[in-house]
């Protein structure tokens, strides 16, 4: 009987923020969940300064209302 569990070719890693399991698709950039989070370059130079792993869609959201909350926007 054939196996129904789809196994990713992707890797499984913790965001480094906040733990939850991610699927890095950094050689399919435009298909991994933190595509989602259109960041500007101020904010991805904000964020690279805090943390230097991949983060979840969620934790970049945050982080850039984070950002955009320190320079009044």
């Amino acid at each position: 009987m054939p196996s129904t569990l789809k196994h990713s070719k992707h890797e499984i890693i913790p965001c480094e923020r906040c733990g939850t399991a991610i699927e890095c698709k950094a050689n399919s950039y435009t298909k991994c969940q933190c595509s989602v989070v259109q960041l500007s370059i101020n904010e991805v130079q904000y964020i690279s300064e805090l943390y230097d792993g991949c983060l979840c869609a969620k934790c970049l959201f945050e982080l850039q209302q984070e950002y955009r909350e320190e320079i009044g926007v």
